[in-house]
């Protein structure tokens, strides 16, 4: 009887000490700034800074996300964004707006927020320039 009280007071304690997140989701990203917003909340993350774009000679390359680098898509390097976020990108020089998805690493440029494919870059007239300063919004 004794034993079986230690072994149900040692169960319960050890209980006590396991994480409550048994399917795997990560407590610590709802804060991150970073983190997708919830679909029922009105909140909109925004950024702003300068962005480039990529192309032909990342084509067929391999992105961080593994799929293959396609210059024609509407996709988009971010350092910290979750892969496959959408993003709506504006330029302020011109006003025009692209939604692309997140599926790389970058830009590795110091200074720099978001690296475009080149599609998302002509869309919105960034591909003439090089650079220039955009608005994120995800």
């Amino acid at each position: 009887m004794k034993l079986l009280a230690l072994f149900l007071s040692l169960c319960f304690i050890l209980a006590s000490c396991a994480s409550l997140n048994w399917y795997g989701y990560d407590n610590s990203k709802t804060s991150d700034r970073y983190s997708q917003s919830d679909k029922n909340n009105d909140k909109q993350n925004t950024e702003e800074g300068i962005a480039s774009w990529y192309g032909q000679a990342f084509q067929g390359r391999r992105t961080a996300s593994g799929e293959k680098f396609d210059m024609h898509m509407m996709t988009a390097a971010h350092r910290k964004l979750p892969f496959n976020t959408e993003v709506k990108v504006t330029y302020l020089k011109n006003g025009k707006s692209v939604t692309v998805r997140i599926n790389d690493r970058g830009p590795y440029k110091e200074g720099r927020i978001i690296d475009l494919s080149y599609a998302a870059a002509k869309a919105i007239g960034l591909d003439r320039d090089g650079i220039g300063k955009v608005k994120l919004e995800w």
